[in-house]
């Protein structure tokens, strides 16, 4: 059985690797190939993932390059639909919710081979953010959908999917982070840096409705700036945010001799290389849905810089407190923490470093029935 599996942007490739490992160990019955369609081209964001996450080289890589969305949709679908007729693969996997996401299993579809979602089901209930978009859009076009959380099936069955597509397998993100935190343990960054742990917070950033607009950035960095002034904040820059920053003409807010100096931007880092800065850290500000899991499984206490999230599980269980796309509660709620007022919270269910297992199980149970 000929799988092609997708990664397309930074979060695709800690979802994937496991998986792809995973359906090595059955090499008679499934053939995995990787496709990138270079959705991110940057080598931080790209290319050292590979190496440090195991994965092979990719067996196709698009290069589709940066463009606005609907251009690298076009795009992908154009390339990656030459590459299904040309492979006629049985199976086309995705991950979470980026474009390459939407664009691989639409351009599959079209020329009638099975697609699988992996991470399906998650809902914001939002919109206007083009993940929400990407992710309902893929769930009905998919035929396994394999869910990291009960809420996500919930989802899935109200929208009228058959239950039987269905699958609870548990977060393959949280697979990787098991198997690569040992390693990310024994780096030596902070130290480097002058930090002990527990002695900073990280922050990220990327989310258009937080970088794109100036009133929207600069409302969040008058409150970040009132949390550094407690404790410094790591803030390794997303490219699409270094963009804005300096389109908006807000670099200078970050110079040693502004108000703002508490916070200090470093260069992208590598999957071991953040791993190890948000496992040592005191808390983490962020508006990325994949962090808050990893947060979550690594009891680090995490404030999401946004007004909804598609992952309740945690809050419900895990470390995540919503702020605000506006930050406003982010000094009160980072103030608790550094009081130690937060309470402990615990693992979500099937959380257990088995989720990519389980999707190959069901992949050859279905496929090669007895």
């Amino acid at each position: 059985m000929k799988i092609i599996n997708v990664v397309g942007a930074r979060p695709n490739f800690m979802k994937m690797a496991p998986i792809i490992a995973a359906m090595a160990r059955h090499p008679h019955h499934i053939r995995p190939l990787l496709l990138h369609t270079g959705q991110h081209s940057d080598e931080q964001m790209s290319g050292r993932f590979f190496a440090q996450l195991g994965m092979p080289h990719p067996s196709f890589n698009l290069e589709v390059g940066n463009g606005t969305q609907t251009e690298q949709f076009a795009r992908i679908m154009l390339a990656f639909e030459k590459v299904c007729r040309r492979e006629c693969p049985e199976l086309v996997l995705v991950a979470g919710d980026v474009t390459s996401t939407l664009a691989c299993a639409l351009a599959a579809r079209q020329v009638g081979i099975t697609v699988g979602h992996v991470e399906a089901g998650l809902r914001s209930f939002d919109v206007s953010m083009p993940e929400e978009l990407n992710r309902r859009c893929t769930d009905h076009l998919s035929d396994f959908l394999f869910t990291t959380e009960a809420s996500a099936g919930e989802n899935l069955l109200r929208e009228g999917i058959t239950a039987e597509k269905i699958h609870f397998v548990g977060n393959t993100m949280i697979d990787t982070l098991l198997r690569q935190r040992q390693q990310a343990a024994g780096l030596s960054l902070i130290h480097e840096w002058g930090l002990a742990p527990g002695e900073y917070g990280l922050l990220t950033l990327h989310r258009p409705a937080n970088v794109d607009s100036p009133e929207a950035l600069e409302a969040l960095l008058v409150v970040l700036e009132k949390v550094a002034c407690r404790l410094p904040l790591l803030f390794p820059v997303h490219p699409r945010t270094m963009k804005a920053i300096s389109r908006l003409g807000l670099s200078g807010r970050f110079s040693s001799s502004t108000r703002l100096s508490g916070i200090r931007p470093i260069a992208p880092q590598g999957y071991h290389e953040f791993l190890h800065l948000m496992m040592h850290a005191r808390l983490v500000l962020t508006d990325s849905g994949g962090i808050q899991e990893e947060t979550t499984l690594l009891g680090i206490p995490c404030l999401t810089l946004r007004d909804n999230t598609e992952r309740p599980v945690t809050c419900t269980v895990g470390t995540n407190v919503l702020v605000g796309s506006r930050g406003e509660s982010l000094q009160e709620e980072a103030e608790a923490i550094l009081a130690g007022r937060c309470s402990p919270k615990g693992i979500p269910e099937k959380w257990d470093g088995r989720a990519a297992e389980r999707i190959v199980d069901v992949l050859l149970a279905r496929l090669y029935p007895r």
